[in-house]
């Protein structure tokens, strides 16, 4: 039996800390508490927003006029070379588990922030690594159909930042199984460290941020690729650019709008400084995409999702 609560802030569940409250909140941890929150929304006609680890999320200053379904814990078996592992587990408790158990493939991935469900869902990646090169099935609950069902990896269509899942947001991520390779434990503590010492590098993990705001945009000026290389001392990889480093070659890094910054370490986290509002980010965000636009003609399209605007 699902417990629904009134009016609960939203900015605690999201890694920005910034919006306001849903006028409905549950907590769930599988397909029958989820179904029935969807029953329940729909016996009383309201709009219904599924929530993970709350990274990637921008809610809005008004809040969500629906009900919030959270997902929480829903387990984390290893097996052999297969770790199963329930949609609200921590990414990073599952990387853990993994190095932990010798399993390698994932090593990389350590310090993203977000739930793992969230990160099958947008195939979240980093340093080479993709989660969504790793999963072998996928466990859903279809909100249109109430069925149960399962997707083997070629069916989940994973892309850059995307999959079939978050295509159609109907389909919602119970769990997913992953497949990995042996590996020396030491050897994978080691990167797993490695991994997260360079993420802090760029930025101090604990700061108020949706974690990379916008998508790498693929660009087609040979002229920019090459000043990439001159200025970063690396190439570009498959036609794509770094969206920190377009925002930091209008001269945004640092830029402020009301409690909304442009990281000065990376320009592609925008930071709550502490009393930030949703359309302070929003604003900010929309002057990044509007002077990358004019002065480098290069769209950029947002990795974070925009909630209840």
């Amino acid at each position: 039996m699902i417990h629904v609560r009134k009016n609960i802030p939203l900015a605690p569940f999201t890694t920005f800390r910034v919006g306001g409250a849903a006028a409905y909140f549950v907590e769930v941890s599988g397909a029958i508490e989820l179904a029935e929150s969807y029953e329940y929304a729909e016996h009383h006609k309201l709009p219904i927003f599924v929530l993970g680890g709350g990274s990637n999320i921008l809610f809005a200053d008004s809040g969500f006029p629906g009900l919030v379904v959270r997902m929480t814990d829903g387990g984390i078996k290893v097996s052999d070379q297969k770790i199963i592992v329930g949609a609200g587990i921590p990414l990073f408790e599952v990387v853990k588990q993994a190095v932990a158990a010798g399993l390698a493939g994932i090593e990389r991935l350590a310090g993203i922030p977000g739930s793992f469900g969230g990160a099958v869902r947008g195939n979240a990646g980093a340093f080479g690594t993709e989660i969504g090169g790793v999963v072998a099935v996928v466990k859903t609950l279809d909100r249109n159909s109430g069925m149960v069902s399962e997707y083997r990896h070629d069916a989940c269509v994973f892309g850059y930042r995307t999959s079939l899942f978050k295509e159609n947001p109907h389909i919602i991520i119970l769990s997913a199984e992953i497949k990995l390779a042996r590996g020396d434990s030491n050897d994978l503590t080691r990167i797993m460290n490695e991994t997260v010492a360079k993420r802090e590098a760029k930025h101090p993990q604990d700061a108020k941020c949706a974690g990379s705001f916008f998508m790498n945009p693929e660009v087609n000026d040979k002229r920019l690729h090459d000043e990439f290389m001159k200025d970063t001392g690396t190439l570009s990889k498959n036609g794509k650019l770094p969206a920190g480093w377009l925002i930091d070659h209008v001269g945004l890094r640092g830029r402020k709008i009301g409690g909304a910054m442009v990281s000065e370490q990376h320009p592609n986290y925008l930071l709550n400084t502490g009393e930030a509002t949703a359309n302070d980010v929003v604003l900010l965000a929309s002057l990044i995409k509007t002077r990358v636009r004019d002065e480098l003609q290069v769209r950029l399209q947002e990795e974070a999702q925009y909630v209840g605007f």
